[in-house]
């Protein structure tokens, strides 16, 4: 399994409800609403690192309101 963070800005007012709508999401461990540069980061997993952007391109960029996304795979080293 390969896991990533995925730092998300929001437009204004929109944090809870992003991260509860990609809260629901298949591969979705968490969303939660910070403060700080971020408005949400989600902890997510995928079977491989291909399907993990398939999901931040296909689903997660897709929802209103995200203005700007980053993703950090995690790494083991």
């Amino acid at each position: 399994m390969v896991q990533a963070y995925i730092l998300i800005q929001t437009e204004v007012g929109k944090a809870t409800a992003v991260a509860g709508t990609i809260s629901e999401m298949p591969g979705v461990l968490t969303a939660e609403d910070v403060t700080g540069p971020y408005d949400v980061i989600v902890k997510a997993e995928a079977e491989t690192v291909d399907e993990l952007g398939r999901m931040v391109v296909a689903q997660v960029q897709k929802v209103e309101g995200i203005t700007r996304t980053l993703t950090c795979p995690v790494v083991h080293l």
